[in-house]
């Protein structure tokens, strides 16, 4: 899963970057692309491996882009190149400052920032769709392709972006090589000093976040650098006195999950116990080709345990012998926490 952190310059991107990757890149405006790769924590594969003690522990892993900021809210308009590169990254995290920044002219204005973005993402995309579009016509494409067109240029024109069309209103199979920005997942990130780390996003904003089909997550970057820092075992501590049940990493994580609607499945042995993200509502045919080619190819049926089952019989033996492994076909939809194991021959 590929995130890109995107926002102006001043909101404290590449503070957030650093914190979640653990990295240590350079603060401060321009630079190019920077990566960094987490691993997703996940108690259930802690266990499962406590249980296996396999050679090998393999976690799902999230990267994060730090995409270089624009100089400010003010700006007429995202550079080209910075569209170009927001526009290959599989969802969006917008940094919003909250915060007192000497460096950055006038006073944090989260909703502002969030409204000049999602704005100006809009007219990029209407652009893009209407040069679509005009060459449809021309060319007398199907009538369902031009019809699509017009949906999205209309809601576009209303100053909404694609996001908010259900599956059923728009089909996306066909748009996949336009890298619409408005269509990309979006996770609004209000990073506050320490004061404000814990408080609820103020109403209006989330009013906002709702209207465009984003989600919202409020974090101190800098406070989180600093309990990053921290020995494991002092973490804890430090953030329930800021008023935390979790790290901001964690947060993150679950609430882009939630975002792209992931879940993970499980393969198990002496090898390896290794996670795997698919969408929701994957088939296990397709899910298996996320393990390998040949699986996918080849397969035959899955052998399917749910977490659950297995820690409550304590081993593959015991959920044998209770007659509670599931035989599954191709279009069994794989559930979160399966335990999977793959038949297929090649």
């Amino acid at each position: 899963m590929k995130i890109g952190l995107v926002g102006y310059a001043g909101s404290g991107k590449t503070t957030v970057f650093n914190t979640m990757t653990g990295l240590a890149v350079p603060v401060g405006y321009g630079g190019g692309l920077r990566l960094g790769t987490v691993r997703v924590p996940d108690k259930r594969i802690d266990r499962l491996s406590g249980i296996f003690k396999p050679k090998k522990t393999t976690y799902a892993e999230m990267i994060f882009c730090d995409v270089p900021g624009e100089r400010g809210a003010e700006r007429k308009g995202l550079s080209t190149h910075a569209l170009a590169t927001i526009r290959q990254q599989e969802a969006l995290a917008l940094v919003l400052r909250d915060f007192k920044n000497p460096a950055v002219e006038g006073i944090a204005d989260p909703l502002r920032d969030l409204s000049g973005f999602s704005d100006e993402c809009i007219l990029a995309d209407l652009e893009l769709v209407e040069g679509l579009l005009t060459r449809a016509r021309r060319e007398n494409t199907p009538p369902a392709d031009r019809n699509r067109l017009e949906r999205m240029q209309g809601v576009l024109e209303d100053g909404r972006p694609l996001r908010i069309l259900s599956v059923k209103e728009l089909d996306r199979e066909c748009l996949r090589n336009y890298q619409l920005l408005t269509d990309r997942p979006l996770l609004v990130v209000v990073n506050r000093d320490e004061d404000g780390a814990a408080d609820a996003l103020p109403d209006d904003l989330t009013a906002r976040i709702d209207e465009l089909g984003a989600m919202g997550l409020a974090l101190s970057a800098s406070v989180e650098a600093e309990i990053a820092a921290l020995d494991p075992q002092d973490q804890a501590a430090f953030l329930q006195d800021l008023g935390l049940a979790e790290s901001a990493l964690a947060r993150f994580i679950r609430a882009a999950y939630g975002l792209l609607d992931l879940i993970s499945f499980f393969t198990v042995g002496e090898d390896e116990v290794r996670a795997w993200t698919i969408p929701r509502g994957m088939p296990a045919r397709k899910a298996a080709g996320k393990i390998h080619s040949d699986l996918e190819r080849g397969f035959i049926r899955a052998e399917v345990i749910p977490y659950e089952v297995f820690i409550e019989r304590g081993s593959e033996q015991a959920v044998k012998e209770a007659g509670l492994v599931q035989t599954e076909g191709k279009e069994y939809l794989v559930a979160d926490g399966d335990i999977m194991n793959i038949r297929f021959n090649v």
